[in-house]
């Protein structure tokens, strides 16, 4: 008995003395290059929102209200049901917790989180819009999101007394005399698209640039979303101020290892660089199709699509100068860019499962586990090389990613339907 009595007591002993390693911090020694990189990472670096040239209203206070109305209005879709909140949800970081979106239908992507997007010059997984406001026009015609079209839309904000206010109060007054039939779209259906072709050329341009200014708004309102300040900036923040004390009451031994795992051995950083995580490029780094889909050509066909966009930087709706255009004058379009998605943020990565484009992986630890393994690409090359992680590293790692999410840094009026 007394010699079982001092095993229990060994072993206890043994687990008491192993959590407390895990759990109370100690003072870890970082290299100049990986402070440099810690800093860089952290949300103090995180420069003022970009302005936008081809939106003239982007920091309008009106158009943000406005945006934000139409945010929530299920009266945007087809069936009155689907509202941009309907997949990209407020409480769940404005993404919607499924592998596919679903508005009026299963779609066959997965849904990114808008906070912070606003800094990326492309949108979608493939790129191929390259402004916010461009990215919001399109679920709004699109058949499996809210299946609406612009001339169905212009008679709702014609129609709606408050809508036609702040419309015009942003842009102007609407149009007046404007003969058109209940619907039509050169994107919709047969009948949709014959509607549109019997409308003059002139009509068309009009209701194009009511439809192109609603997205405008609601990217207005999209550029308020913000991340707010992790654990993990606490910790880099002390660091910067060589505060040891409260460093090492942040963040504890395994996700201290699994940060210094991001920067080095992990090679994550390599991508998911910058205060979001992100370096908003695209990359192949072989994630296989979802199950029944066939392998997508990503950004291959992505800047193509971008370029032709009638709503892109250059066209006749974007408020910029041709010179302003830079990123999509000089995109690159190589082969290698075959089956590239575009690096999500990794910011509240914890609150925005499942991952990857059509959601393949259901958790972090599939997501650790497949660059670990780093398997053969079905389309082009993989960029990514095994890493050769031991067990204990594949958790530190995700310790570590589970100290980015945060509060976001708005304004709680701006994250329930508008009440004005």
């Amino acid at each position: 008995m007394r010699k079982l009595l001092a095993t229990v007591f060994v072993f206890s002993l043994v687990a008491v003395l192993a959590w407390n390693y895990l759990s109370v911090p100690i003072a870890t020694q970082w290299s100049e290059e990986e402070l440099r990189l810690i800093a860089s990472l952290s949300l103090d670096s995180l420069p003022p929102l970009p302005s936008d040239p081809s939106n003239h209203v982007a920091d309008d206070p009106a158009a943000a209200e406005f945006g934000h109305r139409l945010y929530f209005d299920t009266r945007l879709s087809s069936n009155k049901q689907v509202s941009c909140a309907s997949c990209h949800q407020p409480d769940l970081m404005f993404t919607d917790g499924i592998p596919l979106a679903v508005g009026a239908d299963i779609g066959s992507a997965h849904t990114p989180s808008l906070v912070g997007l606003a800094y990326s010059p492309w949108f979608y997984w493939d790129g191929r819009k390259d402004s916010q406001w461009a990215q919001a026009l399109a679920p709004l015609e699109a058949k499996h999101e809210h299946a609406s079209d612009r001339v169905q839309l212009l008679h709702l904000i014609a129609g709606d007394t408050t809508y036609r206010a702040m419309y015009e109060n942003v842009f102007g007054s609407l149009p007046a005399n404007l003969r058109l039939p209940e619907s039509a779209s050169p994107n919709g259906d047969k009948e949709q698209q014959d509607n549109w072709n019997k409308l003059d050329s002139e009509t068309q341009a009009s209701v194009s640039r009511i439809f192109s200014n609603l997205g405008k708004a609601i990217a207005a309102y999209e550029r308020k979303l913000m991340p707010g300040v992790a654990k993990f900036d606490e910790y880099a923040r002390q660091l910067a101020h060589g505060s040891a004390t409260q460093q090492d009451q942040t963040l504890n031994n395994s996700e201290i290892a699994g940060l210094k795992l991001f920067i080095g051995k992990a090679q994550c950083a390599t991508c998911h660089n910058g205060p979001l995580f992100t370096n908003h490029e695209f990359h192949n780094t072989g994630i296989l199709a979802a199950s029944g889909q066939l392998p997508t050509m990503g950004r291959y066909d992505g800047i193509r699509i971008s370029r032709d966009d009638p709503f892109n930087c250059q066209g006749e709706f974007s408020d910029a100068e041709t010179s302003d255009c830079v990123e999509l004058r000089f995109a690159r379009d190589s082969n290698d860019l075959v089956g590239a998605q575009k690096t999500p943020t990794l910011r509240n990565i914890a609150l925005t499962a499942p991952y990857m484009h059509t959601g393949q992986m259901a958790n972090l630890r599939q997501v650790i586990e497949h660059y670990d393994d780093a398997p053969s690409s079905m389309l082009s090359h993989n960029e990514a090389k095994p890493l050769r992680l031991r067990a204990v590293e594949r958790r530190q790692l995700e310790s570590f990613l589970l100290t980015l999410s945060a509060p976001l840094a708005t304004e709680q009026k701006w994250l329930v339907a508008a009440d004005y």
